[in-house]
């Protein structure tokens, strides 16, 4: 068994303290004291890529950069890493969708993935000029991907549905390989979607209990259409060389946050459609305390941020018993985060990958027939880029 760790690329800008951002907060709300440069996200990126992650997500939304743009450009400055692109299958025709893909797999080295991102806000998605309900973006999400699919195989394509119409479409190459789908999503509706589509349904990090749940829930859908997917969860991470540092890093990030802009983030997310996000409020309720909601799971993050609110918070050896908890209940995938990205990724790298690796749960992507050797307690944060 090896786990699969993915990182994260903030093309909103990073800082030392909780980045806000994210669906159905401002667009204004994502800023941070590291502008996202090409320069500084290349850093993360190779960094990451040195540390064993196998990928890097990267978001979507008028609060980033652009993911398609922003991880074509990145390529080059990588070597192994692939780039989990998040897009809107509404804003763009299933053929050029299928198109891009193709290509971006092609020029890149086969190192694409894609997070499909159905859009959870009906006010974010009209701001893009999709007026769709909620269920009809998700019907669409369903007639879109099964024209990708049918694209990616090599077959010529006529289709008409509800609202997706296209009449001789093929490709004149096709992606090799076919990039691996990841959808997230907690209504009815995104179940059915993932079941049919999905190589990876990821969920938001929950307590395992709500994990096992919805990873049984999915699985019978899927069984039905008689597809196997696998099972990611996406969390942030503040790992230590002991408990008392990370949780006190924790009450720092917390105590940094002015209470006005909890109250305003809170009030715009209780106003979201996604089921997904209220399960994130649930856990909280907006308030400060009590936000260690399972040990080591600190619900902090979804304070001031949309979509993901959780973080794994503990001393290396901890983080690395939490994970193989979740990997338990049939995870193999783990997309993390943490604030700023660059520093973060070192303390999980150099804390608890080689923890997970002597227990025989993680293997480096880059040289597996090689271990990576001891963990070595973290001394200090690399500087960042001169351009941040």
């Amino acid at each position: 068994m090896s786990l699969t760790f993915h990182w994260f690329l903030p093309t909103y800008g990073d800082s030392r303290y909780l980045v806000g951002g994210g669906h159905g907060v401002a667009t204004s709300t994502a800023a941070g004291a590291r502008p996202a440069t090409l320069q500084y996200l290349g850093q993360i990126a190779r960094s990451a890529e040195q540390l064993g992650f196998e990928g890097a997500l990267t978001p979507t939304g008028a609060w980033c950069e652009d993911a398609w743009l922003s991880t074509a450009m990145l390529a080059e400055s990588t070597e192994r890493l692939k780039f989990l692109v998040a897009f809107r299958p509404g804003l763009l025709s299933p053929t050029l969708g299928a198109q891009m893909a193709a290509t971006f797999q092609r020029h890149s080295g086969k190192r694409l993935l894609l997070n499909v991102v159905t859009g959870g806000e009906s006010h974010e998605q009209r701001a893009y000029g999709d007026f769709l309900d909620k269920e009809g973006r998700y019907a669409r999400c369903d007639e879109f991907l099964h024209v990708v699919r049918a694209l990616w195989r090599g077959e010529r394509v006529d289709f008409s549905g509800d609202h997706v119409r296209v009449e001789g479409a093929e490709l004149t190459r096709t992606p090799d390989p076919v990039p691996d789908i990841y959808f997230g999503g907690s209504s009815p509706a995104a179940g059915n979607v993932a079941a049919k589509h999905s190589d990876v349904y990821l969920t938001w990090g929950e307590p395992p209990a709500k994990v096992a749940e919805k990873i049984a829930w999915i699985k019978s859908l899927a069984a039905g259409q008689g597809r196997t997917p696998r099972f990611g969860i996406r969390l942030h991470v503040i790992s230590r060389d002991t408990s008392e540092q990370a949780w006190a890093e924790a009450r720092r990030l917390l105590d940094a946050i002015d209470p006005k802009t909890i109250e305003q983030v809170q009030s715009g997310l209780n106003r979201s459609e996604s089921e997904g996000q209220r399960r994130m409020l649930d856990l909280h309720g907006g308030s400060t305390a009590d936000l260690e909601i399972y040990p080591n799971l600190w619900a902090g993050v979804g304070l001031v941020r949309g979509g993901a609110g959780t973080a794994l918070v503990g001393s290396h050896e901890e983080v690395a018993a939490r994970i193989e908890e979740y990997a338990a209940l049939g995870l193999d995938e783990f997309v993390l985060s943490g604030h700023p990205h660059l520093e973060e990724a070192y303390w999980f790298g150099e804390g608890v990958l080689p923890i997970l690796e002597r227990k025989g749960l993680w293997r480096h992507p880059g040289n597996p027939e090689q271990p990576t050797g001891q963990s070595i307690p973290f001394a200090g944060s690399p500087e960042p880029a001169a351009a941040s």
